[in-house]
């Protein structure tokens, strides 16, 4: 589907933090692999990529043939080689590291083989036989473009329902522009959707415009891959001020948009979250001069990547630990943010109190969950707002599967991916009325609609 975007987006201002391999230094680096027999690399990936295979066939110049050995596990894997964190995954598994030696710079090595597949316009996959089932899918991010893609290729027709006017979720409007802007986010969804048979349906809520009701009617089998909800509230004084805003939605806003930022000359981030991270290495990269997180533990224990807020630091952010916003004060519009000092338990320490400038106020401090909208209908538990599967993504209810952000809280694009076609053949066993994988849950759970384990 044709997507727009405007050509004066702020995120164009974000230059590649990684900057891509050129043919010598990929095929240098793909000889440095050892081709582990028993790779931990391959188990630290989601999508359980074929690593030492994808990277053999790049030192032997089959750029081809490693695109397709990546696509086949991950038809996300364009993205994934730029987003994610592989130094807590394929990376960090590295036997290099144990041998102190740079690990092998596997992101890179597939961002060299995906990229080239896309220049080049290669097609690896097809439609399969068409079986005359029909599913429905709610969301259009990675979790149910995966899903989607891997439905088509086992012959199923798909339709997706998108709230937004764009596709791509997170991949588009959430990620670091540094790591990949919005418009390579779209290229790939259209790529997954070349596939051919997936209909798309934007600006449509499931719940408002489209009842649950209708698609367990109308479709064989539902996957819900929603994603998160809007940014959660600290529920403080002065949150209702101008110039405070969720740090999803400022993403957003920056990614697909224009943003004005000229007046602004301190900025404070509430959270320690990847999402506060990014946000603060974003402001400064757009030249906010004053840019501090407020984040309530201790540095070791943010949930933010160590790496990610290494480089917001040397780009200028700066925090304050150990810290909670009491409250945002001005008149009319956000001009200062009250903290406090708290101890290790979170309680506030007296006497510790003190103020921050701000023009602007992002909070990260998390997102809603939208596993409330399914919490009617029997068959399916929601806990906190979170989907409830098992292993396959099998909600409980019959014909009705879930993966993604709404049922793990937030975790990467390739966890979303992961999740999307495991669903997806769960999907096919439950709807073919075979056993594909005789003797298990998967097949067992999905056929027969058995208890749901999370």
């Amino acid at each position: 589907m044709n997507q727009h975007l405007p050509t004066n987006r702020a995120e164009t201002a974000f230059e590649d933090f990684k900057l891509p391999l050129l043919r010598d230094a990929a095929m240098v680096e793909a000889n440095r692999c050892l081709f582990c027999s028993d790779a931990p690399c391959i188990n630290a990936c989601p999508t359980h990529i074929d690593i030492p295979q994808f990277i053999r066939k790049i030192s032997t110049d089959n750029v081809h043939g490693s695109a397709k050995t990546i696509f086949e596990s991950n038809i996300l894997g364009m993205s994934c080689a730029r987003v994610c964190p592989v130094e807590v995954l394929c990376v960090g598994a590295c036997v290099y590291n144990d041998l102190e030696q740079p690990p092998i710079a596997i992101g890179k090595l597939q961002r060299y083989a995906t990229d080239i597949a896309f220049a080049e316009g290669w097609k690896f996959f097809e439609a399969g036989k068409d079986t005359g089932k029909r599913v429905a899918l709610i969301g259009a991010g990675p979790a149910c473009l995966a899903a989607a893609h891997e439905l088509r290729r086992l012959g199923h027709a798909c339709t997706i329902f998108e709230r937004k006017n764009t596709i791509g979720g997170l991949n588009a409007s959430g990620v670091a522009p540094y790591k990949m802007k919005a418009e390579r986010a779209l290229i790939e969804a259209d790529w997954v959707l070349s596939i051919g048979g997936i209909e798309v349906r934007t600006g449509v809520t499931v719940g408002e415009h489209v009842s649950l009701a209708t698609l367990e009617q109308d479709f064989d089998a539902v996957f819900v891959g929603a994603g998160l909800g809007a940014d959660s509230a600290l529920g403080i004084p002065g949150e209702d001020l101008a110039g405070v805003h969720g740090a999803v939605s400022w993403i957003e806003a920056m990614k697909l948009g224009t943003i004005d930022l000229s007046k602004v000359r301190h900025a404070v981030v509430i959270g320690g979250g990847n999402t506060a991270v990014d946000a603060s290495r974003e402001l400064r990269g757009l030249g906010v001069p004053s840019v501090t997180m407020v984040y309530r533990g201790v540095q070791d224990n943010m949930s933010g990547y160590a790496h990610e807020w290494s480089a917001a630091f040397s780009k200028g952010a700066t925090a304050q630990w150990q810290a909670v916003a009491t409250a945002c004060t001005g008149a009319g519009h956000v001009q200062h943010v009250q903290c406090v000092r708290v101890d290790a338990d979170k309680n506030p320490v007296a006497g510790t109190e003190f103020t921050l400038p701000a023009d602007l106020v992002l909070m990260a401090i998390g997102q809603a969950k939208l596993g409330r909208m399914l919490e009617a209908m029997p068959g399916i538990r929601v806990d906190r707002g979170r989907i409830m599967v098992d292993e396959h993504g099998y909600t409980g209810r019959p014909g009705w599967y879930a993966g993604g952000d709404c049922t793990n809280g937030g975790k990467e694009v390739v966890n979303a991916a992961a999740e999307g076609k495991i669903a997806a053949h769960a999907i096919d066993t439950a709807i073919m009325g075979h056993m594909k994988d005789k003797g298990t849950a998967a097949s067992t759970n999905a056929r027969t609609g058995g208890t749901s384990h999370a």
